[in-house]
């Protein structure tokens, strides 16, 4: 149970376009809207303006929560996979900013035109621990040790990330529109692989972004090129 509910909240992380951001200042909670992004070893990743409530909050008080959450099986909302992840936030240094606001932007290229105004800035959360509710009443207290990805494997699949993304895009173009289309849902478009880590994917064309989860974390290139062939299989098998 626990090594099935590590890798739904990693999934889940990931995947979150969205989440619902919880800070609090002298006592009060404030809740708002945020758009995330995960850093490769899964700390979410927050493009935040100075001019925002929850901003200054976390100037003052750094503990915060993060809640995403996916699609419920049915009508009932409460059948949503949903996880909270508690920690804490800090900005981001100067020095890794640009690797950093990249894999942001890979998952929000909306955000272009704004992305340099001088009052944002690049927030990190450091995950302190998570409640993972899988379900109507299934849920799962994880630590931070536990969900986070193996550190040699996150080190491994960032250090080969640029030279993958660079190879797949420029020799295996009909490869990454069928995951897109075929395996993804996605519609017709010049589809690239923007982002990779140990846990999946992400495909973009224009402002349309997937998900690709891996069936299981990668440590090393030749994971992450088995896992693509696969998925591409897949994906020409459902075009057919």
């Amino acid at each position: 149970m626990a090594e099935a509910a590590i890798v739904e909240a990693r999934r889940l992380l990931r995947a979150a376009r969205v989440a619902t951001l919880a800070t609090q200042r002298d006592g009060q909670p404030f809740a708002s809207l945020v758009t995330p992004a995960t850093a490769p070893d899964l700390s979410p990743l927050l493009w935040l303006s100075s001019l925002s409530e929850h901003t200054r909050h976390l100037q003052t008080e750094p503990r915060c929560a993060l809640l995403v959450q996916g699609a419920p099986e049915g009508p009932n909302p409460q059948t949503a996979p949903r996880l909270t992840l508690t920690g804490l936030a800090e900005r981001v240094p100067e020095a890794e900013v640009p690797a950093l606001k990249a894999r942001w932007l890979a998952r929000h290229p909306y955000a272009v035109p704004y992305a340099d105004f001088a009052d944002f800035a690049l927030w990190r959360v450091r995950p302190g621990g998570a409640l993972l509710v899988g379900g109507f009443a299934r849920a799962v207290r994880l630590r931070a040790g536990e969900l986070a990805p193996e550190p040699e494997a996150v080190a491994a699949i960032a250090a080969a990330e640029a030279a993958i993304i660079a190879h797949v895009n420029e020799d295996h173009a009909e490869a990454v529109a069928a995951i897109a289309r075929g395996l993804l849902g996605g519609g017709e478009g010049a589809w690239r692989l923007v982002a990779v880590d140990v846990d999946g994917a992400d495909l973009a064309a224009g402002e349309a972004v997937l998900r690709l989860p891996f069936g299981r974390p990668v440590g090393r290139v030749e994971e992450v090129r088995a896992a693509l062939v696969e998925a591409a299989r897949q994906g020409r098998a459902r075009l057919r």
